[in-house]
């Protein structure tokens, strides 16, 4: 077993009760390599093209689980609260008239990254008001200011400065333990998710999210849940990110027909023409989709798909249908959504304007669940829980 794996739930509960109680003196900044220096030639910026492109929509899906056993753990880091972030006009502002959470967040996203839009999906089945920045996959110009140069990067508005949330299921995590369980501010929640770093087998220097799948309640909240339910959610959580999200990419770029399809799809509902100079953009798809193409056959094989990458699609969907037929609600949570449907729904939705969605509900029965969630997510469901 996962050496993480089997600390986590005594971890979790260390931290939930004592790492707020830490000086700040012990608190360090995330440290990331230095963002690359803008090419000087044409030549390097359809490098940086090739690259970042393959960051762009459902190719951002290279999401490894480290696996460290008993290695040794060298630091700990905390993402800092920021007195101050550069004021960049949002792409567009999502306001809820059912939000109450007194919140104040901008979400940093690819309109179709698979992470971005487990996201959005979370904040919009919960009703909670939110700012979009769509980050500009080239340059990335948005981000600069963050030593976390991936997306989704979510930043809360504090009394006293910013606190950015990084990585989709740790943001997940602390909002819904904000929204379950407010007693603890946004930048307490945070601390509760510890980044460290550890050495594996080959003496490559890793880094984690300690916590990541846990709620982090108080003791009277956590006897409300259902520690089963609390379990199985977090396994299914986890089945999103590790399995089923490594199964688009080779869909989505089977062929180069579908990779073009795709890359334009994602300039349509990404509003690129808007948010982007034309030669961005079109260097974005053209580069981007030749580029996808060959990196899903690599992650074919990496992934140990099928032949047919359509059927090993098909297969896990067909395996979380089968999950919710033996519960016999119409979600995993039951009669309500619970955080691994809407992981699940929000990777899904990322590709929903692909030629390899309209075949999976042709060709396995996740239809109805998805749309059930489409409907729940779209009404806000979840608001007159929080």
């Amino acid at each position: 077993m996962n050496f993480l794996a089997r600390k986590a739930p005594q971890l979790a509960l260390v931290y939930s009760t004592t790492v707020s109680r830490l000086p700040k003196t012990l608190s360090v900044r995330l440290k990331s390599s230095s963002a690359p220096k803008r090419a000087g030639s044409y030549f390097k910026l359809g490098l940086t093209g090739v690259a970042m492109g393959a960051l762009v929509g459902t190719g951002y899906t290279i999401h490894q689980q480290n696996n460290p056993k008993d290695h040794f753990v060298n630091e700990t880091f905390f993402i800092e609260e920021l007195e101050e972030i550069p004021e960049i006009k949002p792409s567009r502002q999502m306001k809820f008239s059912e939000d109450h959470s007194n919140l104040k967040l901008t979400l940093f996203q690819y309109q179709t990254c698979p992470f971005c839009c487990k996201v959005r999906a979370f904040l919009d089945y919960y009703g909670v008001s939110y700012d979009v920045v769509e980050v500009d996959p080239v340059l990335r110009q948005s981000i600069k200011w963050s030593e976390y140069k991936k997306v989704p990067i979510l930043v809360a508005k504090t009394p006293t400065g910013y606190q950015p949330l990084n990585d989709s299921t740790m943001i997940i995590s602390a909002l819904a333990s904000y929204l379950k369980d407010s007693g603890k501010s946004m930048a307490e929640l945070v601390q509760c998710f510890p980044y460290i770093t550890f050495t594996d087998d080959e003496g490559v220097k890793k880094k984690e999210i300690m916590n990541k799948y846990f709620l982090m309640l108080s003791n009277q909240q956590y006897k409300k849940e259902n520690d089963k339910s609390l379990s199985d959610e977090r396994k299914w959580r986890k089945w999103a990110d590790e399995v089923l999200v490594h199964t688009l990419s080779p869909n989505v770029y089977r062929t180069r027909e579908e990779a073009f399809q795709a890359f334009n799809w994602f300039s349509e509902v990404g509003e690129w023409e808007q948010h982007f100079p034309s030669w961005e953009r079109n260097l974005i798809i053209y580069v981007g989709a030749s580029a996808m193409y060959l990196v899903g056959k690599r992650l074919k094989k990496r992934h140990n798909l099928k032949n047919d990458v359509r059927q090993s699609l098909y297969d896990q969907c067909n395996v979380w249908v089968s999950e919710i037929k033996k519960k016999g609600t119409t979600f995993l949570g039951g009669q309500q959504p619970n955080l691994a449907d809407l992981a699940v729904y929000g990777i899904l939705n990322s590709i929903e304007g692909c030629v390899a969605f309209k075949e999976l509900l042709e060709n396995t029965r996740i239809g109805p669940w998805y749309l059930s969630m489409k409907q729940a997510v779209s009404a806000h469901q979840g608001a007159k829980f929080v």
